[in-house]
């Protein structure tokens, strides 16, 4: 007998499509995956060497659970340098990537029935964290037509017609769709938040290095020292630093907040691994791989001028992130084959895994029906040969 809780989600979209693509390959089919958020690029060597030499040094046991005192001295540091906000490591906890990071806060802020406003399309995982603690996530639709950004009027609409709304989710830059806000749209956005001081803000920035100009990236926490209090950073070391797979995100909120969800932590998992922490200093103290960043914002681009020639699908412009996020229902409806019609997002992933084997994820999980999503962290030459096997799968 299971728990209704675990009942009330669903596995992740996208992980799913990802093992599905593993198990062709492994099968021995030649499979391009526009699939899952991973730099294709490897950890930088002085981040490997520091996590080698913490093994080494026998740095292999238990941390405090909100993670080491260097490493969240570390995250002050580059909180104050890079994004001009003070805090104390006992305003940070660390934790098994920007994806537990966000648990740690739904179950530490949500009562049952407590909502929680998500902007459509979302990442996949918001609306089931809310729901797995108990909370009800309420979604405010911002389509391809207003640039996958809501606005501050449909903010504060939907705060006037919900009372129990605990917290809003803001991702810029956004997974999935790579759009960035712009400052002064936070600021609107903000303005709104004025109105109803006891909402919280929770920012996801794990994107926040990936802005291609003229975009730009801000948080709200720097609006104003209040905000500083009502807003919960959630950032990580995966995508910036291409670490992925050493599962290290954190969380900067006030101190009550951060003792709140360190002790849901040293309930949970306690500390993240020791050794990967200390990759996670040299990271934050060392240098940005400008070369990856650059090569991101070309293959949106790229990848952006070939979307164009595919029938039935409208791209926007990614901004930010390394994503591509076509509006493709001008493809529903037409039959591929003698028996197989196109009718969803699900349908036109699943033809295009098994007959062009290009593995891409539908909208359904974002909360946008209508969209499928590239991801591009992937070579320039799997980038075109991947989209030019779409060309010759769909008819034209």
């Amino acid at each position: 007998m299971l728990s209704q809780r675990i009942n009330r989600i669903q596995p992740s979209p996208t992980l799913a499509i990802s093992a599905r693509a593993k198990a062709m390959r492994a099968a021995g089919e030649d499979v391009i995956s526009f699939d899952v958020g991973e730099p294709d690029f490897d950890t930088p060597q002085h981040i490997k060497d520091a996590c080698i030499k913490a093994l080494q040094d026998g740095d292999t046991k238990y941390t405090a659970a909100p993670g080491t005192p260097a490493l969240r001295e570390a995250i002050c540091r580059k909180l104050q340098r890079e994004n001009h906000l003070p805090y104390t490591p006992e305003h940070i906890v660390v934790s098994c990537g920007g994806k537990h990071s966000l648990y740690n806060i739904f179950q530490s802020i949500l009562n049952p029935g407590d909502e929680v406003v998500i902007p459509a399309p979302y990442w996949v995982s918001y609306p089931d964290q809310v729901l797995l603690a108990e909370g009800v996530p309420v979604i405010l639709q911002a389509g391809q037509e207003q640039d996958f950004k809501i606005t501050a009027q449909q903010l504060d609409d939907c705060l006037q017609s919900h009372e129990r709304v605990r917290a809003v989710v803001i991702n810029s830059p956004s997974n999935p769709t790579g759009a960035v806000y712009a400052p002064d749209a936070l600021r609107e956005l903000c303005a709104v938040l004025e109105n109803y001081p006891d909402v919280l803000i929770i920012s996801d920035e794990v994107y926040e290095h990936m802005v291609y100009a003229p975009n730009q990236q801000w948080s709200v926490a720097r609006h104003s020292e209040e905000f500083q209090q009502r807003t919960i950073l959630v950032h990580s070391f995966s995508k910036t630093y291409s670490m992925t797979g050493w599962r290290l995100g954190w969380t900067s909120s006030t101190k009550e907040l951060a003792g709140a969800m360190s002790k849901l932590q040293s309930q949970s998992t306690s500390n993240p691994t020791s050794f990967a922490q200390a990759g996670g200093i040299a990271a934050l103290d060392g240098p940005i791989d400008a070369g990856m960043m650059a090569e991101f914002e070309k293959r949106g681009k790229i990848i952006r001028e070939l979307l164009k020639d595919v029938p039935g699908f409208e791209c926007a412009r990614p901004e930010g992130a390394f994503y591509a996020f076509p509006k493709v229902d001008g493809i529903f409806g037409v039959m591929v084959g003698k028996d197989t019609q196109l009718n969803s997002a699900d349908d036109l992933a699943a033809y295009l895994l098994k007959a062009a084997k290009v593995a891409v994820v539908p909208g359904e999980g974002f909360g946008a029906p209508q969209h499928v999503r590239f991801s591009y962290a992937n070579s320039m030459e799997n980038i075109k040969e991947g989209i030019n096997r779409i060309l010759r799968a769909l008819p034209q």
